[in-house]
């Protein structure tokens, strides 16, 4: 085939190509790809069987549209991870304007018994939804927010940044729209006013409000679509939102200035009608300005995993596939300049990787035959094979992905309170304007309606609703870019109030990378001790036996009845034999002689018998003595637990100036101890490598594990140390005050602005296009007052 198989283009020198109807096609580029791609994974094939022609015009399939393409299971693999059991999907969502639409959203889909967690982003306009999708299928749940009004889609960075763009571009038309159209109102009704003082004949004052109608009507029906859209699906959806009085006033404004203009009787409001919408229209588009801005980074951070791969044949060519098509075993070919697709192993080739996502090291690092590489890294020099060892959907890069989704989606404690105090208010604050509509009805009644505008502009709580949301995104943010990775909503909270930091030592405060130094043999020869103890080690994660594989021992013995005893040791089976492996108490079955100063010392044994002991060096962290007095000057008490049953414990921790120290606990013993600091009023910070203290992680009031000591997709913390900067725990520290007190002055700013405007707005002192100006200042102040959580000095 010559031409493209999609648009019938001629295909160029090297064509991409996509499974359809059981054959591999040729397509001319990326876009007819992303076309057919899509059309396959909505199981809509049939579409090439039955179109009429083949042209880069033709219609594409009705179907496509239809969300049921979002139930097929080749789609869903793209976007959707599993739970505890229930999926989970990040869906970009259009439409969301204020705290209402968020609110509204969450509302209608947690009715629905399949839906376990909803909850939008309003800074970034993103939806988390956690459902069981056995008992609903995810087309049914886009379905009700269509009917909403609100379209939700798959969430992929590139495309999500797109469509904010795109919601900007148009609010800011309908923004220049008005300003246009209300200077020209304004100076229209300005002939008017001076008319009523110094006397106008009538044919020029209708000729005045006939023109008004004209520049107003495009301001009327374009630029304030959005009010009515979003009141209209309030209504739909029996809620109530603050679009929902503001477009009674405007409608009811509008249609009674044209009865007055065809009747040449009564007032005009034109002038208010335009001002109302462009002051309302520029609160709008400053303050989802400002919260983009307060929502930047944290993904972007995060490199956009790369569509299609090189994928190795086994004739030695490559064919062009989608990322997620990868298979763990299949071989890669990265050329340089390319991102790593997938997590994996280099089988031939070396070249300079630059992993700054994960490390925090600026400059490539060179990997070779042998060597481990992650998602998302950049490969610098030369062409690399891969052999793929995780697919696209647990990578390094996609867990960083959820994790960092899931912190920006759950809302702590001082965030629901927020939210239901603003729905407090707004309830009651309808009450009070139909009070004021009253009380002015029996005064002037010409001043009733627009009285009982004001004062539901002006008191609106969007302020009160964007004071918690919008700074705890900004602190999430501006963390990550420091290394400190929030995957859990309450950790800000409890950080800023965390009393002791508790931290475990090996590959924690020191680097974790354990050198074997020296071995003394007391049965056998020193090889063959190697050779069981890098047995026995392989199928562990300590530091211990990542310090036996650069030994590159060869044909090294099967092990059954393999057991690991959580801070102790490896039990195993060898020929028939079975062999311990740990520390002295564990191996030996008790205590022996402890090794010189920062060395670590473990055993190898058979019936309790000492084979070989093993002597390591690790190095202390170079920044761990300036963290630690840091954090010591900001009210945290020290303490490190260890499982080390060595003095080295007690000797590092004089040297950190750490307060409290324990060595020789098990895991268990780790838990029991934090769990005792808790009954006593402590408020606990665990630091730990995120597996083997999983219990007192779990224990702890929040979780912080090293990126570089567990595998992301299995790590339970509240938090990760990206690039293990220990650096990153005072910056968490200094922003998680911070915060909290960002999110108090604004809360406090939202409740002194609504209660002190009420009473003149209720005694007709402010007219409705001011109580917008000042509704708007107040959201954008409190925004704004956010953003200085991005600055960290």
């Amino acid at each position: 085939m010559t031409t493209c198989f999609h648009c019938g283009e001629p295909l160029p020198v090297k064509p991409f190509q996509f499974k359809v109807l059981g054959e591999m096609r040729e397509l001319c580029c990326m876009g007819c790809y992303a076309v057919t791609e899509a059309i396959v994974n909505a199981g809509l094939e049939h579409y090439y069987q039955e179109r009429d022609v083949i042209s880069p015009t033709a219609p594409l399939p009705e179907a496509l549209t239809i969300l049921q393409g979002y139930d097929h299971p080749d789609t869903q693999q793209q976007f959707i991870h599993r739970e505890q059991n229930l999926a989970c999907a990040e869906l970009s969502v259009e439409g969301v304007s204020c705290a209402a639409c968020a609110w509204l959203i969450e509302r209608r889909l947690i009715q629905e018994p399949a839906v376990s967690q909803a909850s939008v982003n309003l800074s970034s306009h993103r939806l988390r939804l956690l459902w069981d999708d056995s008992k609903t299928p995810l087309s049914q749940l886009l379905s009700d927010l269509e009917k909403l009004g609100y379209k939700a889609r798959p969430f992929r960075t590139d495309t999500h940044a797109g469509l904010l763009k795109k919601e900007s571009r148009q609010l800011l038309m309908r923004l220049g729209v008005a300003a246009l159209g209300s200077m020209q109102a304004m100076m229209y009704a300005t002939g008017i006013y001076f008319g009523a003082f110094t006397g106008m004949e009538v044919q020029y004052r209708d000729y005045f409000r006939w023109i008004s109608l004209i520049v107003t009507t495009p301001i009327f029906f374009y630029s304030g679509y959005v009010f009515y859209r979003s009141a209209w699906y309030a209504i739909k959806a029996r809620s109530l939102n603050m679009d929902v009085p503001v477009s009674i006033a405007l409608i009811i404004s509008f249609f009674a200035s044209i009865y007055a203009t065809v009747t040449g009787s009564g007032e005009t409001y034109f002038d208010s009608v335009s001002m109302f919408i462009f002051f309302l229209l520029t609160g709008r588009y400053l303050e989802a300005k400002a919260r983009r801005q307060a929502s930047e980074t944290a993904t972007d951070l995060i490199p956009i995993l790369p569509r299609l791969a090189h994928r190795v044949l086994t004739d030695g060519h490559h064919e062009q596939i989608p990322v997620t098509q990868l298979q763990v075993g299949d071989k890669v070919l990265v050329k340089a300049g390319e991102t790593l697709p997938c997590d994996g192993k280099v089988l031939e080739g070396s070249s300079a990787v630059s992993e700054a996502l994960l490390t925090g090291e600026p400059l490539p690092i060179s990997k070779t035959v042998g060597d481990c590489v992650v998602s998302g890294s950049q490969n610098h020099d030369s062409p690399m094979i891969i052999e793929v060892t995780k697919s696209a959907q647990s990578s390094t890069l996609a867990t960083l992905h959820q994790l960092i989704n899931r912190a920006l989606s759950e809302k702590p404690l001082l965030a629901q309170r927020a939210d239901k105090m603003a729905h407090w208010f707004v309830a009651r604050v309808l009450v009070l304007a139909v009070v004021v509509y009253v009380g002015w009805y029996f005064v002037e009644p010409s001043h009733a309606f627009w009285a009982m505008l004001a004062v539901l502009v002006a008191t609106c709580p969007c302020a009160l609703s964007l004071a918690t949301p919008v700074a705890l995104t900004a602190a999430t943010n501006t963390l990550a870019e420091h290394g400190f990775l929030v995957t859990r909503g309450h950790v800000l909270e409890t950080v800023a109030q965390a009393t002791h930091i508790v931290f475990d030592k090996t590959g924690t405060l020191t680097e974790g990378k354990l050198e074997l130094v020296s071995v003394h043999v007391f049965q056998g020869d020193e090889q063959h001790a190697k050779l069981l103890a890098a047995a026995l080690e392989q199928y562990s994660e300590h530091p211990v036996a990542a310090a036996f594989k650069p030994l590159r021992l060869d044909d090294l013995p099967s092990v059954t009845d393999m057991h690991n005893t959580a801070g102790a040791g490896l039990t195993g089976t060898i020929n028939g034999q079975v062999y311990r492996i740990g520390h002295a108490e564990f191996a030996l079955g008790h205590d022996a002689e402890t090794p010189a100063e920062g060395y670590l010392r473990i055993w190898l044994s058979s019936q309790q018998q000492a084979i070989a002991s093993f002597d390591f060096r690790d190095k202390v962290r170079p920044e761990a003595q300036s963290v630690i007095s840091m954090l010591k000057q900001k009210g945290l008490t020290t303490l490190i637990l260890s499982g080390d049953q060595s003095h080295a414990p007690q000797k590092l921790a004089a040297q950190l100036g750490i307060d409290t120290v324990l060595g020789g606990l098990s895991p268990q013993e780790k838990s029991a101890y934090v769990q005792q600091l808790q009954a006593d009023g402590a408020i606990v910070i665990m630091v730990g490598d995120g597996v083997n203290d999983a219990p007192v992680l779990g224990q702890s009031h929040v979780s912080v594990a090293m990126s570089s000591g567990a595998d992301l997709a299995q790590t339970t913390a509240d938090a990760i140390l990206l690039g293990d900067r220990l650096s990153a725990l005072v910056t968490a520290r200094q922003i998680a005050i911070k915060t909290q007190i960002v999110i108090k002055q604004n809360l406090k700013w939202a409740f002194v602005y609504n209660l002190s405007v009420l009473p003149p707005a209720a005694l007709g002192y402010i007219p409705p296009w001011l109580a917008a100006i000042g509704m708007s200042l107040s959201s954008l102040f409190v925004v704004l007052n956010a953003l200085r959580l991005k600055r960290v000095n």
